[in-house]
């Protein structure tokens, strides 16, 4: 007989954040079509990735207090992005908040901003075309604010990626291909949400921008070392 292959214990939490986000995500239209289900779920699922990320990171204090500044501020962009119209600036300007203290979290114990150059050619390349699609159809008041966020969240994306280059062939290697993973599905979620409402409306386009978020967050929250 063939040897029982190893299994990887689930967290509870893990359990308890996919059941919330799959609810968050069946609330809308093309499935339950229930918006109080999306009310309750939503701000649940990402307080279960705070508290997940909350013991963790403990002997690097400022840099677990900087990634939980960004995960409660995400909290007030998911609040916020539930009026989607009157919250959207707050949701904004919440999540702009969120990557500029998850960049001073990526920049800590002596890793210098844009270390190496690649990521941002990569991700500034990226993020122009993406901007060059949607350009169009963003409102004239609202392309300064945007512009600013898709420059903040690309700069974040490539300090993850960066920090995930410098941790390869140390025991940090897996906790950094973990964040330079959240810090791409990040960008993919918010290219998503921004395409769903300045181009094309997406067939189940809060499966595929909620998933991504919420994965995104949660490996943030896992680069932090365990307890």
């Amino acid at each position: 007989m063939m040897p029982a292959m190893p299994t990887l214990p689930v967290p509870p939490l893990a359990l308890a954040a996919a059941a919330s986000a799959t609810l968050a995500i069946l609330s809308a239209p093309w499935a339950f079509g229930q918006p109080w289900i999306n009310w309750v779920f939503k701000p649940l699922t990402t307080l279960l990735i705070i508290a997940y990320a909350w013991p963790r990171g403990r002997k690097q204090p400022a840099l677990r207090r900087w990634v939980l500044a960004g995960l409660w501020l995400s909290l007030c962009g998911d609040v916020a992005l539930m009026w989607p119209e009157r919250g959207f600036l707050i949701g904004l300007l919440s999540f702009l908040l969120a990557h500029l203290a998850y960049l001073r979290a990526f920049t800590r114990d002596g890793v210098r901003f844009a270390a190496r150059p690649l990521p941002f050619v990569f991700y500034g390349v990226l993020a122009a075309l993406i901007l060059w699609q949607l350009w169009p159809g963003v409102p004239a008041g609202l392309r300064w604010p945007v512009l600013a966020y898709v420059a903040c969240l690309a700069s974040m994306a490539a300090q993850a990626a960066v920090l995930g280059l410098q941790s390869r062939g140390t025991p940090r290697q897996s906790a950094g291909g973990v964040l330079a993973l959240g810090g791409a599905l990040f960008l993919c979620s918010d290219a998503l949400l921004a395409s769903n409402r300045f181009a094309a409306p997406l067939p189940m386009s809060s499966l595929w921008i909620l998933a991504s978020y919420w994965l995104a967050q949660w490996c943030i929250a896992s680069w932090l070392e365990p307890r």
